[in-house]
This record gives structure tokens, sequence and C-alpha cells, in this order.
């Protein structure tokens, strides 16, 4: 089956995270299942949904099946494609595939190839390279896993001198983003035979061999659960793998299977949102999965490198929480046996990630502490067209680090920080999550050349460019969007700031949080170690007002006499879909005088009787209806293009050639593979809300059949309701759902370690 695009596989339906230890598969075929068999179960909303529409928790399970097989094996050829193609200037897709190579870039480098270490250091400073050596020494057999059971406190290191502030910005030309290696025709034949052999299907072969390189045919014959390591493949697949490869000789308690399970279970916590996991939990896990043994499979998995080995709280190694007889007194007890103590937390996680809090920590740290904190703004700020814009400006020149927050409305502060820093001499950009984003910074400041997004930014298309060290040449860099940052993503963006750069992080904390792994704004803001600024810029008309009651747990009526809020009732999912066709089509466009093309539908999820492939085919037969000639699609039709995980670029078709799908991307053109179509364009007009996340548009019609009730929750109807700014319409079939969900059922809690590595940070008065 294939993944829509801004999904990521692990939940069904669904628009907001699942647990990350989900209860285990009803029983499912022993063999590795053909990609192609199971297309009817489709994946939903990867870090969006909390509970499925009207597939259910069932489905929730299921969908990480989703990237297997045939479409998996497209991705990596539509790569190769999409380098092979001439590309005189770089598309918004190159730009979008660009930066997130760059994201990604140097933690990948980490953990490539465990027979050649990669020297500590690159890229990395304090903590960070310690970490990275001791994840070396447990591959490489030179200390056990349990040496590191504790977390050590981030240090800090010298880095790279700020650029000169009076150099001009520059920026390079645009280059195709690189090709990503090609397999051997070698190594796949190989695979291929081991996987025939092991009755897989061939389609595997490709990303297994993407997944585990060109040993991947040895690996998966001495260690046939290696397969877990694919994209989409079950533990129930890759068991009956192995059974069929090594007969007897394998068994639920092999150790070969139980590595391999740990390591997938934490994947699919990533998945969901966390960067670790409670070791308790893993090992839960386990137990559902027939491990008799569960504490030993983990002691076995840190053992062999698997995983990583945490400890929050408390005052004492594990192995240091006996007590000796020789302090015990006479009555058997020790003398602090009843002191209260900090409980300990034992959390798992995989080094990438691991590396990235850590390298994040190390560099915020950086950035505080190198920052010139005496720097005279008080003329700009008084000149600023707000108290809040103001306070920003003050606390801007006085810190490396900030975070801001606020609603729609407060998004003219950072603007304003920004006019007032160029006005100032220095180098100063807004960076923003979506092409939609950027366009609103862009009117805000009146300067087209201060706002860039954030792919385009660290991929060089966007923004001043690199300087000689290969640090953005800047001196402030707004961040806005903050909420949508991951943590590899925020190491990555950190690292090429140069010491002496200052950042300020923006953003609305009632969102929902980034596709990818972490929790970044929230745990800058929970650890209160740098000035955060809060907005008091209120949301304005009926719609600010209704998303501000929202945000404090509140459904409240609200005032609105141009009709910018409209409730519609339904009584099911069938009558839901007509209602929302009947609003784009005819309603708003009528009342409003906003064509359908400028009006976005949003749900709960992408499956269920209302969900957005329901939706987007009943809008296409209104709308635009065609044979879809071109791989389903025809021009004129609404797309959202996914060119990199968690990003959703809207667009529309133009038309298609041999050289693949021709989109127009907010103005910018996009060409897709014939090869990717499949896996990275599905119609537009209906999305997610977290797809939607980061983008507005003029009108907003929100969907909530009655079978979304188990998905809502605060976060998820805050953003969906936030996306209109003249009208939104809700298409109500929840009943008392939605003021439960709002009153109730906030976000889900996602389990990091960047706080307690923000925490444990000196502060600049204590390094001083």
């Amino acid at each position: 089956m294939t993944a829509l695009p801004g999904e990521t596989p692990g939940t069904g339906g669904t628009d907001t995270p699942q647990d990350a230890v989900s209860p285990p598969d009803e029983a499912g075929a022993a063999e590795v299942v053909d990609p192609a068999s199971t297309e009817a179960a489709e994946p939903d909303a990867g870090a969006e949904a909390e509970a499925a529409s009207t597939e259910g928790a069932n489905e929730a399970e299921a969908a990480s099946a989703d990237t297997e097989g045939a479409s998996a094996d497209a991705d990596t050829e539509a790569a190769s494609a999409d380098a092979a193609s001439p590309a005189p200037e770089l598309s918004e897709a190159q730009a979008e595939l660009a930066a997130q190579r760059e994201l990604r870039e140097r933690i990948e480098q980490r953990k490539a190839a465990k027979a050649a270490p990669i020297a500590a250091g690159a890229g990395l400073s304090g903590t960070a390279a310690d970490l990275l050596a001791a994840v070396r020494a447990v591959e490489s057999g030179e200390k056990t896993g349990s040496a590191f059971f504790a977390s050590p406190a981030p240090a800090q290191a010298p880095r790279r001198p700020a650029p000169a502030a009076a150099q001009p910005p520059r920026t390079p030309a645009p280059q195709a983003a690189p090709a990503p290696q090609s397999a051997s025709p070698e190594a796949l034949d190989a695979v291929r035979a081991v996987l025939v052999e092991g009755g897989a299907p061939e389609a595997l072969a490709r990303p297994a061999v993407g997944a585990l390189g060109e040993q991947a045919a040895e690996l998966l014959r001495t260690d046939p659960w290696q397969l877990l390591a694919v994209p989409g493949v079950r533990p129930e697949q890759a068991d009956g793998f192995a059974r069929a490869l090594l007969g007897a000789d394998c068994g639920p308690d092999d150790g070969r299977r139980t590595a391999a399970l740990v390591g997938w279970v934490l994947e699919r916590a990533a998945l969901q949102g966390h960067t670790a996991l409670d070791a308790e939990a893993v090992r839960a896990a386990l137990a559902e999965r027939a491990v008799s043994d569960p504490d030993a499979a983990v002691l076995d998995a840190v053992e062999e490198g698997v995983a990583l080995l945490f400890r929050e709280g408390g005052d004492e190694e594990p192995d240091e929480v006996g007590t000796d007889a020789d302090e015990t007194d006479e009555g058997g007890l020790a003398p602090d046996a009843d002191a209260p103590r900090e409980p300990v937390r034992i959390l798992l996680g995989l080094d990438r990630y691991a590396l990235a809090e850590e390298s994040l920590a190390d560099g915020l740290a950086r950035l505080v502490n190198t920052c010139e904190k005496a720097a005279d703004w008080a003329e700009a700020a008084a000149a600023a067209p707000s108290p809040s814009a103001a306070e920003l400006i003050r606390t801007t020149a006085a810190a490396g680090l900030v975070a801001h927050s606020g609603g729609e409305a407060a998004r003219a502060e950072p603007a304003a920080l920004i006019a007032a820093a160029r006005g100032l001499g220095l180098r100063a950009f807004g960076a923003a999550h979506s092409e939609d984003g950027r366009r609103r910074l862009s009117a805000a400041t009146g300067d087209p050349d201060t706002a860039v997004t954030l792919a385009g930014l660290l991929s060089g298309a966007q923004g001043p460019g690199r300087d000689e060290d290969g640090a953005l040449a800047l001196d402030l860099l707004v961040v806005l969007d903050a909420p949508q940052l991951d943590v590899e993503g925020a190491a990555v963006l950190v690292e090429a700031l140069a010491d002496g750069a200052r950042l300020v992080l923006s953003g609305d904390p009632g969102v929902l949080g980034s596709a990818g792994a972490g929790r970044v704004f929230a745990d800058v803001l929970a650890a209160r170690t740098c000035p955060q600024v809060v907005s008091r810029t209120p949301d304005p008309g009926p719609i600010g007002e209704l998303v501000s009651g929202i945000g404090i747990g509140e459904l409240n009526q609200v005032d609105a006499p141009g009709k910018e809020v409209v409730i519609v009732p339904v009584r099911d999912a069938g009558e839901a879909v007509h209602r929302t066709v009947q609003l784009v089509a005819d309603s708003v466009p009528r009342a409003f005088s906003i064509p359908a093309d400028e009006t976005q539908v949003i749900t709960v999820g992408h499956g269920g009787a209302a969900g957005t492939r329901v939706l987007n085919e009943a809008l296409k037969q209104r709308l635009n209806p065609g044979p879809g000639r071109f791989g389903g699609f025809d021009p004129g039709d609404r797309v959202v293009h996914v060119p990199a995980p968690g990003r959703a670029v809207p667009g529309v078709v133009r038309s298609a050639d041999a050289e693949g799908l021709h989109l127009d991307c907010g103005g910018v053109p996009v060409v897709v593979p014939q090869e990717r179509v499949e896996s990275s364009v599905r119609h537009g007009w209906a999305l997610s809300a977290h797809q939607a996340a980061g983008m507005r548009w003029p009108a907003a019609v929100v969907v909530l059949p009655g079978d979304a009730a188990q998905g809502l929750s605060r976060p998820w109807v805050y953003t969906a309701f936030g996306r209109g700014e003249r009208h939104l319409s809700v298409v109500h079939g929840v009943d008392q759902a939605l003021p439960h969900a709002v009153a109730q059922v906030p976000a889900q809690e996602r389990t990091t370690r960047l706080r307690p590595l923000l925490e444990a940070l000196p502060t600049p008065d204590a390094a001083s």
C-alpha cells in the first residue's frame, strides 16, 4: 500500500498521534504480505490523529504497513529519475528535497556505517561528541550499555566566529539537489534471491538495500529480522520471513528477533513524535510480541547498541541504588531510608534522536552565551507599532535566544522585529514553515527579501546563503511556526548559526505539533532557559474570538453578524459530504465572493465515510470532473505534493508529459516524475489539520462527521478552526464530542529528553 502525502506511517484514518506502543495486531498471516495485496487498507495521518475515524483502532495498528513494496520501490527509482532530469533552476520541490536532506544529512551520516566509526566532533561539540563516542564504544564492545544509564549534562565548546556584520548578503547560485545513491544491480539481485527464498515479495528489494546498504542480502540471511528496518514491514511478516529462512533454529526469544523488535518499537514511537520511550513501555510491547523475558531483551538490545539507556531523576546511578551492609544502623535500616527521593525514570532511545537532542541543547546554549548582551535597540523599540512588538525588540537586543508566543495577529511582532533589526544594519531574516507563511511574512515586513521558507533557507535556494565557514550569513533569524520544528531539523538549523547570531522561535503553542519526532518549541518554553515574550495582541473578529476561547478550553458561541462563523448540523457522513460540496461550490462563493479554489476543506482523517479521500473524490466530481488521464489527475485539479516527509505543499495540476506531472505550487513550477506521482501527490481540496498547519486560506470548511469524534482534541480543533481568514464553516455531526474535546482532551504528550537537557544548561549569569 502507499502512504498518503504528508502522512507518517503508523496511524490510521486520523489526525493526531496514536500511542507509540500499541497493542499487538490481530492475528495475521505468517508470511510477508505482498504490498500490492494490501491496497485496501491505506495509511492515514502520521503524527496527527489520536484515534481512528471509521477504521478504528485496528486500522491504526495495521497502517504502518503502508510504505511496502512497489511504492517504496517507486520512491527510490523516482529519486534517481529526479536527479537525472536537467534542472537549470532549483524548483520549489527540489528546494524542499534539498532542505530535508540538509536537515538529516549530518545525523544520518553519524549512524551510516558501524564498521567505520565516524570521528566524533564533526559538527558536534561537548556532550554530543561524547555521546557519539559512547555509542561507538557500545557497538565495538569496548563498554557495556549499562555504563550509559545516566545522561550527562551538556557542556559547551567554542564555535566558529560570527560573520562580520558589514558583509553583504550573498546568495549562491541554485544547484540541483544531489541524487541519492542508487543500489547496484548486483546488490538488488542478491536481495531479491533472499527475499524469494524467504517468501517475501521481490518489490521489497530496493527499499531493503536502501535501509540496510549494499550488504543487505548477507544481513538478511544471517539475521532475517533485519527486514523490520524496511519501512512498513510488520513483526508478524518478519517472523514468517525468518521461519522460512531459519526453520526450527528461530523462536520468539531469539536475540536477533528481540533486538530488532526493540528498534522497531522505538522507530514507531518516533513516528508518533517521541524521541525516547519509557523502558516499561518497551518491555510491555515486547511481552505483547511473545517475548518471555522482556527485561533481558531490553538489556541485550542496549548491549548490542540498538538503543541507548538514559536515566531521568534521582541522585544515584541505577547500579548504586542498593545500600552496603555496613551503612545500615542497628535496626537494619539505611540512615536516609525515610528521606523522600525523586523517582527515577529509565528511558530508551535511538542514537539519531539522542544525538540530535544533545547537539540541539549544546547549540542553543552556545547562542545564549555568545551573543552581545549590551546592544542598544531602545530607539527601534520606541518606534515599534505595538507594545508587544516593542517588548520583543527590547528582549531580543539583550538575548541570543528568545521564545515568542502568540496567535495569528501576533505574527506582526516578529515582522516588526525584523524590520527594526534591518534598520540597525543587521542581516535579519524570517523563516516560515510554508510558502504561504513566507508570503504573509513578506507582506508584513514590506520586503520580500526578508522572508524565506525554512527549507529554502537551509538549501540555499532562498535567503543570504552561507559564509566562508559554512554558517548562515545572518545576524538575526526569526523562525515562525516554531511548533512545526522537529528535533532533527532544529538541530541542523542551530548548527548552521554562527556564534553571536540571535535566534527567535516564534509560534502558537496551541496548534498541533511537528510531523517529525520531538517537541522543540514546547520544550524550550517549558525549560525556561531563555527570555519569553507572550504577545498581548488578540486575534481579531469572530473567528479570532472563537479560536482564542478554544485555546483555553472553552467553546464559546460568538457573535458573527457577517456570518464569519457558520455551523452546519448534519445527521450522518453522507450528508456531511453533500453539505461540504455545497458550501465549497455554491454557498461560500455566493455569500462571500470567495472562489472555490480559495476555500480549504479540513477533516479529521484520510479514511472513513467523510475523510479526505471521499471528500476529494466528491469535490473533484463537482469542481473539476475528468477521467484522471495523468495517474488519476486532470489539469486544474487541486493537489498536495509532498517532496519530503512531513512537508505538504498545495498546488494545482497544469499538465503532464513524458517528464512527469507538472504542478503550479504557489507560483513555482514543479515537475513530479511519473514514478513518484502515486506516492507523493494526492488531491488537495480536502486536507488533514496537520497538513494544513502553518497555512491559511480566505475560507475554511471543517468537516466533523460522527465517526470523527475519537480523533478530536483541543489542539486539533484549535488548528483546524484557525485556518480560515474571513470565513469558517463547521459541518457538525459529532454532537457533544466537540465541546468535550475542547474542554477535556489536551495535546498528547510526547516523551523527549530536550527539556531536562536544557534545564541542566548553565545560565549566562552562572557562566560569568
